[in-house]
């Protein structure tokens, strides 16, 4: 009986995670075939999007689109928070879950070390071509990445790239946020302009960290630092 129950758990939970992923794939939009421009992408989205990102942004009481976006990505969590500037404090605006992501707590130091980054980030491209329906890059290694690297012995070259915030329900390295989820971020961004958003990544609400590593207790204190700035 007991072993019954377990194939009964277990088929329900394949049942349940196909329901999602099928769910995922019917509810994003059909986008033009590859190769594709920005503006083909944002188009063919807009239309089923665009009502959504406002109806959130409503309910959240902020205006659209908002001067500025601050995302931040919890990974133990797998969440990924919006919060938006508005009469002189953040509002939490949305909240996505991440439906793949690698690694552990602590931040990236090498290519292929599975991790996803930690630090202060900002989104440098919108990629229509992505192999996950849209993705955005973080600016991953950015100047504080490669000073870390350098203190650990680790070169530019080998402290990896394309970390991205993208489609789908797999990654290594990024977050996968879902079809419909990248969709949402992807016309948000676009809207609001690249240079007016923020992303922190962190390895988690607590922010607690055993590694003694001066440069990583830095690290952790500054993001410590912003998160309460943000609440």
């Amino acid at each position: 009986m007991k072993r019954l129950l377990l194939v009964v758990a277990f088929l329900g939970a394949l049942s349940l995670g196909t329901w999602w992923l099928l769910r995922q794939s019917r509810s994003a939009a059909i986008l033009p075939p590859k190769p594709r421009s920005l503006a083909d992408a944002l188009s063919a989205i807009e239309l089923t999007v665009e009502p959504r990102v406002r109806a959130f942004c409503k309910r959240a009481g902020v205006v659209y689109p908002p001067e500025r976006l601050v995302f931040i990505a919890y990974k133990k969590e797998r969440r990924i928070d919006l919060l938006v500037p508005q009469d002189g404090r953040y509002r939490l605006v949305h909240s996505w879950p991440v439906l793949a992501a690698s690694g552990g707590p602590g931040p990236k130091l090498r290519e292929g070390d599975r991790q996803v980054p930690e630090g202060f980030y900002r989104f440098e491209l919108l990629n229509p071509n992505s192999r996950f329906h849209l993705s955005l890059r973080v600016n991953y290694p950015n100047a504080e990445d490669v000073a870390r690297g350098a203190a650990e012995g680790v070169p530019p070259q080998d402290l990896g790239s394309d970390i991205m915030v993208h489609g789908g329900a797999v990654s290594i390295g990024c977050l996968a946020v879902g079809d419909p989820g990248v969709e949402e971020i992807f016309l948000l961004v676009s809207r609001v302009g690249l240079e007016n958003v923020e992303i922190l990544i962190v390895p988690d609400e607590r922010m607690m960290t055993e590694d003694e590593r001066p440069w990583v207790q830095d690290l952790y204190a500054r993001l410590r630092t912003r998160l309460q700035q943000l609440r």
